[in-house]
């Protein structure tokens, strides 16, 4: 498990339960981003979606739901989501994990059961990701650290999210559009080339022997060895 405390997007319209989900996880020591309707949640996931470490979603949400809600963030994460929901049907459970859930939890249900799924959970996806390598590349995800061609070399947090967001994509052509939204969020308002000149600056510090960003013309960016 990482230091520090874990951060959990919670996304649940029910009053009285979003104020018993936020007392007793923050009391568990999470940092707890909440919403009570989807479209909030998903403004809350693309404004901090590299610090959430876990989703607790409801299906039922107002303005988008939460289906909708785990597509668009599967589009660009693999973070842990965990549904919690009223809608016990074989049909709900088989759409809501085969469009990405880890877990799908009905209503009602007990606070500290929940806490075991989402630790089990935390400490599988955390085993797995403290690091990313890539050819000559290596990414240390707790200590924010690049190292290129056995050399470290300095970055800034967003050159950082932009390079660990390429490695997790690996292969993916992805249009500047899909980056910005990805690492800056929705709401960003920058010109789109503000894109070009941090994978610019990227390429610069990578060096020769990391140079695995590629231009695919007319489109955007693609990470790949070679």
């Amino acid at each position: 498990m990482k230091a520090g405390k874990f951060v959990v997007l919670v996304a649940e319209d029910d009053p009285k339960l979003l104020a018993s989900l936020t007392e007793f996880l923050t009391k568990e020591k999470y940092l707890v981003k909440s919403a009570d309707d989807g479209q909030k949640a998903l403004d809350l996931f693309f404004s901090f979606n590299h610090e959430i470490d876990i989703v607790l979603l409801d299906l039922m949400l107002p303005t988008v739901d939460g289906i909708q809600i785990l597509k668009s963030i599967r589009e660009y994460s693999d973070v842990p989501v965990i549904i919690t929901t009223a809608k016990e049907s074989e049909e709900d459970q088989l759409e809501g994990l085969g469009s990405g859930a880890d877990n799908y939890i009905t209503k009602p249900f007990r606070l500290r059961v929940l806490a075991a799924h989402m630790e089990a959970l935390l400490k599988r996806s955390t085993s797995i990701s403290k690091k990313l390598t890539s050819g000559n590349l290596e990414i240390d995800l707790e200590g924010q650290q690049v190292i290129a061609a056995g050399r470290e070399i300095d970055v800034t947090p967003k050159e950082f999210s932009l390079l660990v967001y390429f490695v997790q994509n690996k292969n993916k052509v992805m249009t500047r559009e899909t980056i910005l939204d990805a690492v800056w969020g929705f709401d960003y308002n920058g010109d789109i080339r503000t894109v070009d000149t941090i994978v610019k600056q990227l390429r610069k510090k990578l060096g020769n022997n990391c140079s695995y960003i590629h231009s695919v013309y007319g489109i955007g960016y693609c990470f790949k060895e070679g």
